[in-house]
């Protein structure tokens, strides 16, 4: 079983991908590398010479490792393919496991850093005068980790006949009397629809609500898989399997397919009474998408918050804390008091 450790051409220390230039950039030499640049020194030394043939011994459910760059320990889950060393902080990606079972068909880099999710998480928190200060702390917020998700991207087609109920409602009134007219109408739209790369998360790890919620991605950005793109990330590999991840795209696809038609029809209320879409699949891509992820504990449960390491959209919800909540109503207290002694007081 191999890890793979991607090493700088030029002085062979540890590389990582730099997410502002799109160059793998080595901290000891100062050395920037393309992908062509490191595609040729892969190729000339081949892959398998980064990678290190080790003993995996199994710990319970879990995998370790030895760190090709200082020997120590590496632990690792079963859909963990790309960690870090804890002592020396060199990216360690598993090559067996990538290896093991479909590998991913194209990848959207990492374009925000680490300090850009940092700034954004700030910038959301800095405003909310009730969120608990844990949210607000900045050793809790510099531990957002940057992590390659597995996705499914469907490629599906919809076609078919929906027929709705359509109502308009008007009101009028003289000097007497209040009227109400209501209008109904049957309608029937025939459709086609085509839907390039619906997404679903290709892992039970992530909220389902949560990986929806930062879409949307840019396609056009999207690059063939390459395992160097990891150095510097934490990557997992799906183990939700395309057939189950297929119908909740096909759920999703469905719901778009509704609204588009129902949005077709010019009346006040509308209503599908049969719906004869058909969606069929025509093509799935295992893709990895980036993601920074921060995970905060507030009275025993953990609130995660994402940002797109594309677009720098952030989602994530914060709960009300009991504290802040006194401390801020008793401030409000106070003000209004002193309002109300200085106009009424005297």
């Amino acid at each position: 079983m191999g890890v793979l450790d991607n090493k700088c051409p030029a002085c062979n220390a540890k590389i990582n991908f730099n997410p502002v230039n799109q160059k793998w950039d080595c901290e000891y030499c100062g050395s920037k590398f393309s992908l062509e640049e490191m595609q040729q020194h892969n190729n000339a030394s081949t892959v398998e010479a980064n990678t290190v043939v080790v003993n995996v011994e199994k710990m319970g459910e879990m995998d370790m490792y030895h760190c090709n760059n200082c020997g120590a320990e590496i632990i690792a889950d079963d859909t963990t393919t790309s960690t870090f060393c804890v002592y020396c902080g060199s990216t360690a990606i598993l090559k067996n496991k990538i290896d093991a079972g479909r590998a991913p068909n194209y990848i959207i880099p990492f374009k925000n850093i680490k300090e850009d999710a940092i700034k954004a998480f700030t910038k959301v928190t800095k405003n909310k005068p009730l969120v608990p200060k844990c949210f607000k702390d900045i050793k809790n917020i510099e531990k957002v980790t940057g992590v390659y998700i597995p996705f499914w991207a469907y490629d599906l087609n919809a076609t078919g006949e929906v027929s709705l109920t359509a109502t308009d409602v008007t009101t009028w009134s003289d000097s007497v009397y209040r009227y109400t007219r209501t209008d109904t109408y049957s309608v029937r739209r025939h459709g086609y629809f085509d839907f390039k790369k619906v997404l679903a998360d290709a892992s039970s790890r992530f909220s389902d609500d949560l990986m929806d919620s930062i879409e949307p991605f840019n396609y056009d950005e999207l690059a063939p898989y390459n395992h160097a793109y990891l150095s510097g990330f934490l990557a997992e590999k799906y183990d939700v399997e395309e057939e189950v991840g297929l119908q909740r795209a096909t759920d999703r696809t469905m719901m778009t397919c509704n609204d588009l038609i129902k949005s077709s029809v010019r009346h006040g209320s509308v209503t599908i009474v049969n719906n004869g879409m058909v969606i069929k699949p025509e093509h799935c891509h295992y893709i990895m998408l980036p993601v920074w992820m921060v995970n905060i504990k507030y009275k025993d449960k953990m609130y995660t918050f994402a940002m797109n390491g594309q677009t720098g959209k952030m989602i994530g919800d914060m709960p009300i804390g009991g504290k802040e909540t006194a401390i801020w109503f008793f401030g409000i207290f106070i003000v209004a008091f002193i309002i109300f002694f200085f106009v009424f007081g005297s």
